[in-house]
């Protein structure tokens, strides 16, 4: 039978729980009987649980309110439009027309943006990588961005050769690295070149997308990956600040990284490191 102390303590431990209020810490693993210490392990992961909940709800709270202020803006153009649509004559209808077309793709643009990170974040989709060619991930994201690269005059570049393999998943990683070439050619001048290479080392194969355009100042290469930041010297670039973000978290759930060299008007360079085998 349990005595009256032993008792206080686990009614003591339960009471701090509820309360929100207890801590492992506070009890010696060394002073606790085999029941009370199985009690603390307990309520430690109920702790930890509660814990994990709260993050999770604070993490929808701000993806609901970027999503809020991001949705505002184009949304209000496109009402300031429609209404000027209304007192315009048909000669100046068509540029109206075309600018609300230009708010409508970016609104849903954004609105896809959220959606893919809000099921990344949540984990309703998880990222499965496995082992497969790199020259299989360059060919796909170069022949999606070749329609948009010829319109610029931006000449798209592939060095690579070879025939190695990394561990990614086709998916995710063509979105990450299809959101880094997107950029190079967004913010390359017409007539210049993006040049994707990659390096294998033993542990990952290093994915470079290099350009020449306008480059990014060393204030801000620490913070082109926060979600929704965009540079100031950008703002007139169509864009919302979430590609670098999404690329980031990609790579990262593949225990892979990534690492950008830039120089303000010579060009930046964006590195993916993915992992060459499954640890």
């Amino acid at each position: 039978m349990f005595g009256q102390r032993t008792l206080d303590r686990l009614d003591r431990m339960l009471d701090e729980a509820i309360a929100g209020t207890f801590k492992e810490s506070d009890y010696d693993e060394s002073k606790l009987s085999k029941v009370e210490s199985k009690w603390k392990q307990f309520l430690g992961a109920s702790v930890l649980s509660r814990e994990n909940v709260e993050k999770e709800k604070n993490r929808v709270k701000e993806l609901v309110s970027d999503i809020s202020h991001q949705t505002k803006t184009p949304m209000a153009n496109i009402r300031l439009y429609t209404e000027l649509l209304k007192e315009t004559d048909r000669q100046d209808s068509l540029k109206l027309l075309e600018e609300i077309d230009r708010q409508v793709e970016k609104l849903g643009f954004l609105i896809q943006s959220l959606t893919k990170i809000s099921r990344l974040e949540s984990n309703i989709v998880e990222v499965k990588p496995k082992q497969q060619r790199i020259s299989e991930l360059l060919d796909t994201v170069i022949g999606d961005i070749l329609p948009k690269a010829g319109k610029k005059d931006v000449e798209i570049v592939n060095t690579y050769t070879g025939s190695g393999t990394a561990y990614y998943d086709m998916k995710w990683t063509k979105e990450a690295l299809g959101n880094i070439v997107d950029n190079a050619v967004k913010y390359s001048l017409s007539g210049s070149r993006v040049i994707l290479s990659v390096t294998e080392y033993d542990m990952y194969a290093a994915v470079s997308v290099r350009d020449f355009g306008m480059g990014i100042r060393e204030t801000d290469t620490a913070r082109i990956f926060q979600r929704f930041y965009r540079a100031e010297n950008v703002h007139e670039k169509d864009g919302v600040g979430i590609g670098l973000y999404l690329a980031r978290e990609i790579i990262r759930r593949e225990n892979g990284y990534i690492k950008v060299r830039s120089k303000v008007g010579k060009g930046s360079e964006f590195i993916l490191y993915l992992q060459r085998r499954q640890l």
